[in-house]
């Protein structure tokens, strides 16, 4: 079980208790601020626990939907524009409008973990947007795999995205040529 610091504060009674229970291995120091009944956690788990308010985006949420094979280096996660700078080597960090933020967020199960990520259907609204901003090979990849699944999703929730994001006749073209 992870804990955050506050959470094991209150779960230890103290931070000399605390201290104990590190020296006793009954609890484990993974990283600063984080801290774990087990030796080993997911590093997935060990990012959504340390920043809750993110929401995983970008190639990570293609590859956790199953519309690319391309494991990404980098754990990519949404913020609020406003939201302060992560500073983690294993963290891309992509900062969101407020109005836009939470659109589509959807706690999924990944490897057992359940996460906030956003939803096929945002993140077709996504890969539309930043196409200059991927290789071509994996946005053309992700392409094909939205054209297969594209039965199975939310036509009018990705309209309804559309309409509410910046280039919004953009986007919609863009859709209308590439994937219906």
């Amino acid at each position: 079980m992870l804990l955050s610091y506050n959470e094991a504060i209150n779960e230890y009674g103290s931070a000399y208790k605390l201290s104990q229970a590190i020296k006793e291995q009954t609890l484990y120091r993974l990283e600063p601020g984080i801290y774990s009944t087990n030796r080993y956690e997911s590093e997935l788990e060990i990012i959504m626990k340390k920043y809750p308010n993110a929401v995983l985006t970008g190639e990570y949420a293609f590859y956790c939907h199953g519309l690319t094979n391309l494991v990404p280096e980098k754990y990519d996660i949404a913020t609020l524009s406003k939201a302060a700078k992560i500073m983690d080597v294993r963290v891309h960090q992509v900062y969101v409008r407020e109005d836009l933020f939470s659109l589509g967020i959807v706690i999924k199960e990944i490897d057992g973990i359940k996460a906030k990520i956003y939803d096929k259907e945002r993140m077709l609204i996504e890969l539309l947007r930043n196409k200059n901003n991927m290789p071509y090979d994996l946005y053309k990849e992700i392409i094909m795999n939205y054209r297969e699944i594209i039965g199975n999703l939310e036509i009018w929730r990705i309209q309804e995205y559309a309409s509410i994001f910046p280039k919004s006749k953009m986007i919609s073209k863009a859709l209308d040529e590439e994937v219906l």
